[in-house]
């Protein structure tokens, strides 16, 4: 028996320039698709480790910003009984989410 075969997790995304389309759409899978798309969605909130769990942030971020996003690191204190320093992402450049196209074999 042949284990199945998944697809990719995918994000389709615009780059916008004054709300208008600027370039090629661009394709981000697996992780860094995830990662994109909680940035988008949360807009100037951001994102953080703890209100968006994941063990790579820095990760993900930094290989996004190679691909050209810009994002923002902004770095908060926090309390509790482990009080230290977080990161907040927030992304910078203007995008938005396009439908994924569907390959047909």
């Amino acid at each position: 028996m042949t284990p199945a075969k998944h697809e990719p997790y995918t994000l389709r995304v615009q780059v916008l320039s004054n709300g208008q389309p600027h370039g090629d759409p661009i394709t981000v899978t697996g992780r860094l698709a995830w990662a994109l798309e909680n940035l988008i969605k949360a807009g100037s909130d951001g994102c953080t480790p703890v209100s968006h769990p994941a063990m790579r942030w820095a990760s993900y971020v930094h290989k996004l910003r190679g691909a050209g996003f810009a994002i923002e690191t902004q770095h908060e204190s926090h309390g509790g009984p482990f009080p230290g320093a977080h990161a907040r992402y927030v992304a910078r450049t203007e995008l938005q989410i396009l439908p994924n196209k569907q390959v047909h074999a």
